[in-house]
């Protein structure tokens, strides 16, 4: 990964956004900036320099991730660390009027806050940055899509382990177990998010996290999972039917599919993410399903299970080649049934690729 180029590009921000230096304490944006994988540690960004703060449980782990921003091992939190280093080199930051440090508005608790002012100067002015390492993260490197692309071919594997385990009867737990321990042998770190197995009527939970409940003898089963390797998420869904599909569900899963195939095609550079959404909703709504759509239409993915852009009506983003995000639409009916079908989509100079390679043709069981 380029580090250093990524800390280059946050560096030229500063000066556009007012700030002369950004804490970054959000972790998977400090794994962004240097490729630490611990749970403590800030960077702080100036205009000539990047340097990485923790604290003595991770020297040694600090000296085998950190590339591109020096090393400062302190007693205390990170965060504590950097502002009294801020404070010890104002003078390099400012030489006139007071010292503008960003902080992550998103992420920096009230007590974080106060605790950073009490560290720092008198001469500091704290801000609420934009979501300048987001907007970076938003668009992905070549060795980022190649992690992402192997995340979502381990979560192909994990699909075709849960057809083998559902059936009438099996606990939704006992088939997300199953696809996990395979995630797991297979080297995944951990699972994106809590694997969702809605069987029946569950099914109709957009996030029914797979229960105790035994898999009826009819009735859609909606499987979402995804895997963490190499730092990066994996996101698919599908929903297959246990049984004989009665006419109305074969509709709703057709209407679904075409829905997803709608917004797909609208992936492309340089065309907003509200085009995107509209695109699947506007096939919903000649289905007279449109209601029953309660989500979004997807978001980016990578370091994060969620990341920018969102793939939503009122968003003003606009894709770029580079992007990685979803396409999920689905219909919830309460007490009926749901489907949803997921796929990680690539935005490329041209258009778009697929990412996920599992077969959305409904499957019956």
């Amino acid at each position: 990964m380029d580090y250093s180029g990524r800390s280059r590009e946050l560096r030229e921000s500063l000066a556009e956004n007012r700030l002369d230096a950004l804490l970054v304490s959000h972790l998977p944006n400090v794994r962004y900036l240097c490729g630490f994988t611990g749970s403590a540690g800030a960077i702080v960004v100036t205009p000539k320099a990047a340097v990485f703060f923790t604290d003595g449980r991770y020297t040694a782990q600090a000296r085998e991730e950190v590339y591109g921003s020096r090393i400062k091992v302190d007693k205390n939190a990170p965060v504590i660390a950097a502002a009294h280093w801020l404070s010890r080199n104002s003078a390099k930051l400012r030489r006139k009027g007071p010292i503008r440090i960003g902080i992550e508005g998103n992420y920096f608790t009230v007590s974080s806050r106060e605790a950073l002012a009490k560290s720092l100067s008198w001469n500091f002015r704290i801000s609420v940055a934009p979501p300048l390492v987001e907007r970076l993260r938003a668009v992905k490197d070549a060795e980022e899509i190649q992690a992402l692309r192997a995340a979502a071919e381990l979560g192909g594997k994990l699909f075709d382990r849960a057809l083998e385990i559902i059936r009438p009867g099996v606990r939704e737990i006992e088939v997300a177990a199953e696809m996990e321990y395979l995630a797991r042998t297979s080297g995944a770190q951990e699972m994106s998010f809590p694997t969702i197995i809605a069987s029946g009527p569950r099914s109709a939970l957009p996030h029914g996290r797979a229960s105790p409940a035994p898999i009826p003898a009819s009735g859609f089963v909606v499987c979402d999972f995804g895997v963490i390797l190499s730092g990066y998420c994996s996101d698919v869904t599908r929903s297959v039917y246990v049984g004989t599909p009665k006419p109305a569900a074969r509709h709703t899963y057709k209407a679904v599919r075409r829905a997803q195939s709608a917004a797909l095609e609208a992936v492309r550079p340089g065309v907003a993410v509200s085009a995107v959404d509209h695109a699947a909703r506007r096939v919903l709504k000649s289905e007279r399903l449109a209601q029953y759509f309660s989500h979004s239409t997807g978001h980016g993915l990578g370091l994060e299970i969620h990341e920018t852009p969102r793939i939503a009506a009122k968003q003003t983003d606009v894709l770029h080649a580079g992007m990685v995000i979803t396409i999920e639409p689905g219909v919830y009916i309460p007490g009926e049934w749901g489907v949803r079908i997921e796929d990680t989509v690539l935005v490329t100079e041209n258009g778009s690729e697929v990412l996920t390679s599992t077969s959305k043709k409904l499957i019956t069981l």
